[in-house]
């Protein structure tokens, strides 16, 4: 079997994908934690100073993720036009104008999902992202195909 599609990366995606990467990971969670906590101690002593630094904190991360995705979509020449990607039963093949790579599916480090994509992560920070409205109709056989050839411990997509 295989599924061939064509996704375009627009700075939505990318910042789908960068909230996601952030939040999963320890850095993300810790900001969130320091700034909630900062939001619960302005409601137990009203003292102004805690609201404005848990604001502040809370806020700061989304919005510099907002602005790098724009400016990486910028400063990215892939990103300018549509990826074309084919995925089969040894693995993913992407491919743009005459470039072509070919990845293994026992290559793959792990498969997610957010409420916009399907996340195939190529290293712990690189990954392949692929936009549901892109899919459409094809986002069930992607997510067959994945959870097909990759363990299911690696694999965490919900539909």
């Amino acid at each position: 079997m295989e599924i061939e599609f064509d996704v375009k990366i627009t700075p939505g995606v990318l910042y789908d994908y960068m909230l996601h990467h952030t939040y999963s990971h320890l850095p993300g969670l810790m900001g969130s934690l320091v700034g909630v906590m900062m939001l619960l101690l302005f409601a137990s002593n009203r003292q102004p100073i805690a609201l404005i630094v848990g604001v502040v904190i809370l806020l700061y991360l989304p919005w510099t993720l907002f602005l790098k995705s724009r400016q990486q979509m910028l400063n990215t020449p892939a990103f300018k036009k549509p990826l074309h990607y084919k995925l089969t039963e040894e693995g993913i093949q992407v491919s743009q104008d005459d470039t072509t790579e070919q990845m293994g599916w026992e290559d793959m480090f792990k498969a997610v999902s957010t409420r916009n994509s399907i996340i195939v992560y190529t290293t712990p920070v690189n990954a392949c992202i692929f936009p549901k409205k892109d899919l459409g109709e094809r986002k069930y056989k992607v997510i067959e195909m994945i959870s097909t050839h990759m363990p299911p411990k690696k694999v965490k997509i919900r539909s």
